[in-house]
Formats: structure tokens, sequence, C-alpha cells
């Protein structure tokens, strides 16, 4: 019987990589995870956290807006970026060090450095050949940029030396809506140029509302096409990621990759070497950290857990951190459509109670879709201040297939935003 150095190797040390190593650890697995760069990945590091830091922290001039509008008398707001960015850095070292913290505590061996398969059960790291029963790719994406042009990208905006006076932005996914609306609330100038509109992957009616609050925000959206003599200081690319699939030596053993640079796998994140799992935005199937989470922990469990465990990729809620927030759940319209099912729609826009004394002109818009035929609620989509929140608690009832009936009959929490979920009609 073949003897290995440890029953699972991970390759990258992000949210995907980590459940796995820990939870395979916990099992009693032998484990080592390789990361090339700092603990958390992606997620932790350079994006979502952080991110959501920088959120929080440009929101400020809105509510000290709405503060003046609701009788306090607040002086004119200043904003100091180095002192942002250096107590930002200092939380993100504190979360990484707890990630690579709690994979120590679980037994697992963490390799600094850059793993390479050099043959199907072997990795090199550091100089050092480590063999493996079974190998786990969970290596990310990384930004890609346009063709030509000198472009920083989301991974730079986290560490700029000074805030721009004036940015570009190009790309209106997540990404892009997201940090516009973070530099417009510091302040800067911010100009957010697209290729087929804002948010197009995300139901018609979020787009709209999300676009209204982009141009009230003070944020200029343009087409490509309508950029020349544009001014900027700063130009950034966020036209999406690619996975990290290169100069890993996968074609060494045989892993199948897509055009895209996705390493293929099924429902069990395994590939077609069946020793070789992939999860996370490295495999270009769903780019969400708690997408990569959930993968990540059903591999542990379905080789060392005696449950084999599949994931399947719907009914996953998402946000944008736009200033109101968009999220989402289920079916958009098109798609509900498209799958040649009957609808119907229930919506409401209305301006909430939080603004009744300060006047900003924002709405609430929230949408649900629901099939004819089963009553069964398809989709949830909303704009709104709390928007996530409530999405990410409602997800729970589209999930287990809870009807409009179901929606109906549930008592309203009064006076909240929330409570016009129960009383579309």
């Amino acid at each position: 019987m073949t003897t290995y150095d440890v029953d699972l190797f991970v390759i990258g040390g992000g949210s995907g990589g980590v459940r796995a190593a820990r939870i395979a650890a916990n099992y009693g697995a032998r484990v080592a995870i390789a990361e090339h760069s700092k603990w958390g990945g992606t997620c932790v590091v350079r994006g979502c956290v952080p991110k959501k830091l920088m959120v929080y922290a440009s929101e400020v001039r809105r509510t000290l807006a709405d503060a003046r509008g609701q009788g306090w008398t607040v002086p004119e707001e200043t904003f100091d970026w180095p002192s942002f960015i250096a107590k930002k850095d200092i939380e993100i070292a504190r979360l990484s060090k707890g990630y690579s913290d709690r994979l120590t505590a679980a037994g697992v061996r963490l390799i600094e450095g850059k793993a390479v398969v050099v043959d199907p059960h072997m990795l090199e790291v550091n100089g050092e050949r480590i063999t493996a029963a079974n190998i786990l790719i969970a290596t990310g994406g990384t930004p890609r940029f346009p063709h030509t042009g000198k472009w920083i990208s989301s991974d730079e905006a986290f560490h700029l030396p000074e805030l721009p006076s004036r940015i570009a932005i190009m790309g209106a996914g997540y990404i892009g809506v997201e940090f516009a609306h973070i530099f417009a609330g510091f302040g800067s100038k911010v100009t957010l140029v697209h290729r087929g509109g804002v948010l197009n992957s995300f139901d018609p009616d979020i787009a709209t509302e999300v676009s209204k609050g982009m141009t009230a925000n003070g944020i200029a959206v343009v087409e490509a096409d309508g950029v020349e003599g544009l001014q900027y200081d700063v130009a950034m690319a966020a036209i999406g990621r690619a996975p990290l699939s290169r100069e890993l030596g996968l074609e060494q053993i045989g892993v199948h990759v897509d055009p895209r640079g996705g390493i293929v796998v099924d429902d069990y994140s395994r590939t077609n070497v069946p020793h070789v799992f992939a999860v996370g935005d490295v495999t270009a199937r769903v780019a969400l950290t708690p997408v990569a989470i959930r993968e990540g922990h059903a591999v542990a469990d379905t080789l060392f857990g005696g449950r084999p465990t599949p994931v399947h990729h719907d009914h996953i809620p998402t946000a944008v951190f736009s200033q109101p927030p968009a999220a989402t759940v289920g079916l958009t319209e098109p798609a509900a459509r498209a799958g040649g099912r009957e609808i119907q729609i229930f919506k409401a826009r209305f301006r909430p109670m939080r603004y009744s004394l300060s006047g900003r002109d924002e709405h609430v818009l929230i949408k649900l879709i629901v099939e004819k035929a089963t009553d069964r609620v398809l989709g949830l989509h909303m704009v709104g201040n709390d928007a996530p929140e409530i999405v990410q608690s409602a997800a729970i009832a589209i999930t287990m297939k809870a009807t409009k009936a179901d929606f109906d009959r549930t008592f309203a929490l009064h006076p909240t935003t929330s409570e016009e979920l129960v009383l579309l009609r």
C-alpha cells in the first residue's frame, strides 16, 4: 500500500482552502497547506473585508448630511486617508493571523511559499518535495486588465498612497459599482465607464435603481465609447478576475482547464484526475467567498468525514455594497420568463422613514417573483439600506420553497422596511 507524507495538500490559503484544511484536520487527516502571499486570500486581504471597511468609512459623509437634516449641528467634516489605510491594515493583519492561528490549532502544517505539482501525488514548495494522497487547488483569481493603458486593480486601490481627487473606473459589475461609491463617499470625483450597462447580470429593476443611486451620489456614468478626453488622476480596472490556474503544474498530470482558465470539476469539486480537487474562484463557477467555503467544507466531508457531499449552486444570495446597497436571491425576472414559467411580479418602491426628516431623495425597491402554478417565490430583489441583511434572512424561506401565501400570512414587524416583504399585494 502506498504511503504519503500527508492525506491532503491544499494549494492556497484563502477562504475555501483554509476551510477544507481545517475541517479535514478536525476529522483526523494529516494536512499541509501552502500560501505564497498572506493567509486569508482575496476576501480577507484584498477583497470583501477591506472593501466593506471602506464602505463603512465612506458612508459617514451621507450619515452626517442626514444628521444635519434631523436637527444635529455637525461641523464641516474632513477625511484623513492615510489614517484610515493604517487602521484598515492593522485590522486585516489581525484577521489574517486569525486564519493561520486556527489552522495551527487544528494541527495543519502551514507552509509559506508557492507550491507546484510535479507529479500526480507530489508537490514542491520552497525546494521541498511533499507527497499527498489528495490535492486541493484553491488559488483563487487574479485581476483582469484592459489591453491598453496604465491601470490599477482593486488590489492596489487598498494601498494608494493618497486619495485620488479624480478616478476613472472601468467596469460596472460588483467591484466597479462598489468602488465608485466608496471613492465618491471619500470625496473623489468619480467616473464609471461601462460596456453594456450597470450590473447587467442582475434583475433589470435592480440595475435601474442602482444607476439612479450612482447619479444621486455624484458619480458620472459613461459608456466606453464616450471617454475621449476624460480627465483623471488614477484609472482603475474592475472588469473581473481570471482563475489563477497557470504555473501550478496541472498540465503535468492532465487536469482539465476550460478556455477561461477555470479548473473543470464536478458537483463534488473533483477534477478529471480522481484525487485532485479544486474549489473557489479558480473553478470559474461562482466567485463568492461563502460558495468557496461551502465547497471546501464539502471536499473535507467527502474525503474524510464519511459523508460524500455535493454542492449545488442555486439560491445563492448576493449583495452589491453600493450606497444604498442591493441584494438578491433566486431568479431574475428575465431568467424566470426564459424558463417558460408563468410568473407574477410583486413590487414596491418608496422613500423609507429614515429620510422623512432629512429629505434625502432615495428610495427602497423590493421585488418578488412568484410562479403562478405553484405560488412559490422564485426570486427576491432589493435595493435600500439593510437590503443585504433583509435578503439574507428571506433567503432561508426561499431556499425552503416558501410560497407567496407563506409570506402573506407572516405578521409584519412595524415600522420597518422589511415588513414590505409580507405586505406586497
